[in-house]
């Protein structure tokens, strides 16, 4: 009936088994375009992710860009934030906060990530609203394809083909900007001195961009995903799914003129719902793994109800609960709410208020000590005991800063060397520190002692680091 199904009936056995195949063939989907409620969500994801990508690259912060993963440098920049590798943990937080937020709404209303937010979905719209420009609609599409290759058909492919080039191409350049800074890499553009990493991750994020959203496009979903996987494991009955009416819609059939279709459903087997599916699934058949939760069924099938004038809904977002006990909507909005989805926006609300006050009470100050190994312990003038450190003083502020070093721990204890150290914005400045202490301040051996890095501008940008001092 449709192109978008891979209608394959096995042959039956001798016994009258089927025989099942490990193997389907892949059939090119020639998906519909399709307008409506949540079509115009899709595209609203596409342009609010694809705006933020490829536009925070270009703004600029402090006279710096303001989001870059400086990996020569090891600094992370997020706006007014500088991040060192020490502060990995916000990375463990971000990845807990970005599963637990997931788990909710994935918990509320099924796979809402990958209908409206992942990549792959987001470029896969992207890519055939390109197609769908250059080759026409789905009729005409499947026309071209099963044409001559005549001169038109060549121009066309060739067309099509080149813009997704130059498409995933600036889309690799632009992911290399955030971990280059962009002008460089303009500059590096203008040059052809790009150098050989950042032709390598362009030219391979270019090329999985091209490949994934050009040709592998729903196979993503349906073979490579793990996400379809394990799906299951987080829906419940109450877990909002798209899902056909089959109380309403059956028996389907077409409604011809002057036929009886009083015993027929509202279902007039029109096939929209697969013509206009991204993963080419008939939803009629019940949730199956392969649907992503876009609702370009639902959109496709209210059009036809609104032309026939049968109401909407025979395709709609509803739960398992809600279609087996026939909530109304204030019954099913009511179900949302349950103890799964209390506790995930509880631990949710919980690590994000943590998170931001740990951010907002962070001293912008890092300070390492390293004890020099080659020379552990020596006697100087006066003969007095010196021990000898590496201090790195990392001022994470974006403006410059004076630092006061003092050490405490040991009677008569004192530095005999610098005491003052001057770091500008985001600056590492590495220090040599000697310490001295009276021969009778302590017994051989090893002896906690502690230095403090003060901010001279700010006292409240301190830090207390703690070392030992060997005693021959």
């Amino acid at each position: 009936m449709n192109d978008n199904l891979e209608n394959s009936t096995p042959a039956p056995e001798p016994d009258g088994g089927k025989t099942v195949s490990l193997y389907e063939k892949h059939k090119k989907i020639y998906i519909r375009s399709v307008t409506g409620w949540w079509a115009t969500w899709r595209w609203i994801f596409v342009w609010g992710s694809q705006l933020l990508f490829y536009g925070l690259p270009w703004i600029q912060w402090n006279d710096r860009q303001a989001i870059l993963f400086h990996l020569v440098e090891r600094k992370f920049y997020l706006f007014g934030m500088v991040l060192w590798p020490q502060d990995v943990f916000y990375l463990a937080v971000l990845l807990i906060i970005s599963a637990y937020g997931l788990f909710l709404f994935t918990a509320v209303a099924g796979r809402l990530f990958c209908g409206y937010a992942c990549p792959q979905t987001v470029y896969t719209e992207i890519f055939m609203w390109i197609e769908n420009k250059v080759e026409g609609e789905r009729p005409a599409r499947i026309k071209l394809d099963k044409g001559p290759r005549d001169a038109r058909k060549i121009r066309l492919k060739a067309i099509k083909h080149a813009i997704w080039l130059l498409f995933s191409l600036w889309t690799g350049f632009t992911l290399v900007g955030y971990f280059t800074p962009m002008h460089e890499l303009i500059g590096s553009l203008s040059t052809f001195s790009f150098g050989g990493w950042e032709i390598f991750w362009t030219l391979f994020y270019a090329g999985f961009t091209y490949m994934m959203a050009g040709f592998m496009r729903e196979q993503v979903c349906k073979y490579m995903c793990p996400y379809a996987r394990f799906q299951s494991v987080m829906f419940d009955p109450d877990t909002l799914v798209i899902t056909y009416d089959q109380e309403r819609g059956e028996p389907r059939g077409a409604r011809k003129k002057n036929a009886d279709v009083s015993k027929l459903g509202d279902c007039v087997d029109c096939g929209i719902c697969v013509q206009v599916c991204p993963t080419g699934i008939d939803i009629r058949n019940g949730l199956q793994y392969e649907c992503i939760g876009c609702g370009a069924c639902i959109d496709g099938c209210d059009e036809v109800m609104d032309k026939v004038g049968m109401p909407r809904g025979l395709i709609r977002y509803t739960s398992e609960n809600a279609m087996a006990k026939k909530y109304d909507r204030t019954g099913l909005m009511s179900h949302i709410v349950r103890p799964r989805i209390i506790l995930y926006t509880v631990i949710l609300i919980l690590i994000c208020i943590a998170t931001a006050w740990s951010i907002a009470t962070r001293v912008p100050l890092r300070a390492d000590v390293i004890r020099d190994r080659s020379t552990l312990a020596r006697e100087v003038e006066g003969g007095k005991i010196e021990n000898v450190y590496t201090m790195k003083v990392m001022n994470v502020a974006e403006s410059s800063r004076s630092f006061r070093i003092s050490v405490t721990g040991l009677d008569g204890i004192e530095l005999a060397s610098q005491q003052r150290v001057e770091a500008g914005p985001a600056e590492n400045r590495e220090v040599t520190v000697n310490v001295r202490v009276p021969p009778e301040a302590a017994p051989k051996g090893s002896h906690k002692i502690f230095f403090d890095v003060v901010a001279e501008d700010d006292p409240k940008v301190a830090v207390h680091e703690k070392t030992t001092f060997l005693m021959p």
